[in-house]
């Protein structure tokens, strides 16, 4: 059991006890770090919230990072970053690897709302997260990337970055699979495909307690790109100095939403945006309806 573990680098189990969702076991080793602080959610919620972190600020070449996660039938726990998680250059081709696997009871929910990966120049990165879920059982992914350090110039210069979200309903019914890829060998470079965006991201919410979350994100999001396509010269995000100089007939952000599963059991957002502020706005706005279920709003903690 003792290399099993070593191997997973890290295992979070939140159960129901006493009335309260508890973690009742945790462990994590090099280079995964886990904490649990107490003051993130308000004191009438019922949430556990997981902090992943990285020992020196960051993955190193060649890392491989493993996270298994269960969350019991009705309780409710949020995962998160203290900050961006930064991707260092690839030494000798290494690739860097990250992997969530996570079970979420009936009735639950998990919300996982990290901020964004940034990989270096030369980064070869990959992650993969894996989720089980039931009918009734509630799930929140925030899952994105930047182009890189801004500050330095660099702008989608990595050399390979892959992230693959699987849902699985009731054991093994595939409800999303999806991965997206960008690699720096493929025929079309990624600067040219981006053009100017320099953020993708991509939000996944399904579940029955978060019905009304993704009807009134799909009508938001409809009325903001209708009003992008009437009027694309009314722009009034402000830029960033660290970021590119923006073409003004282009929206800052765009975005689009399409359901899946059994009556429409999920949905998911993607966003391309030209700053990473413009992305954290949006994440803010649209993901503050999650307050009463994890007893904080997403992305509003200072520095965000």
């Amino acid at each position: 059991m003792k290399g099993e573990e070593e191997r997973k680098k890290g295992r979070v189990v939140v159960e129901m006890v006493g009335g309260k969702s508890t973690v009742t076991r945790c462990f994590s080793c090099y280079p995964l770090k886990l904490i649990f602080p107490n003051k993130v959610a308000s004191s009438k919620s019922d949430s556990v919230w997981i902090y992943a972190l990285s020992y020196g600020g960051g993955i190193v070449s060649g890392d491989q990072i493993s996270l298994e996660i269960s969350v019991g039938d009705g309780c409710t726990a949020a995962l998160t970053t203290q900050a961006s998680t930064k991707v260092y250059k690839s030494v000798d081709s290494k690739c860097s690897e990250q992997c969530l696997e996570a079970r979420v009871g009936r009735n639950a929910l998990l919300a996982v709302i990290p901020d964004p990966v940034t990989c270096f120049s030369t980064a070869r990165y990959s992650q993969m997260q894996l989720f089980r879920v039931y009918s009734d059982s509630n799930l929140v992914i925030v899952d994105w990337v930047t182009s890189g350090r801004h500050e330095s110039g660099e702008r989608w210069e990595f050399d390979h970055y892959k992230s693959t979200n699987h849902i699985y309903l009731d054991g093994d019914q595939p409800l999303f699979l999806d991965s997206v890829l960008l690699d720096k060998r493929s025929g079309t470079s990624i600067v040219e495909l981006m053009q100017e965006y320099q953020v993708i991201a991509m939000v996944i919410i399904s579940g029955p307690k978060l019905k009304d979350l993704r009807c009134q994100l799909q009508e938001e999001v409809k009325q903001m790109m209708s009003s992008h396509l009437r009027s694309p010269n009314n722009n009034r995000s402000h830029h960033i100095k660290s970021e590119p100089r923006h073409d003004p007939t282009r929206p800052l952000l765009i975005a689009s939403c399409s359901t899946f599963g059994p009556q429409a059991l999920g949905m998911v957002v993607r966003v391309a945006a030209v700053t990473t502020e413009s992305v954290y706005m949006f994440l803010r706005h649209h993901l503050t309806a999650l307050k009463p279920f994890i007893g904080a709003s997403p992305y509003c903690q200072a520095g965000r």
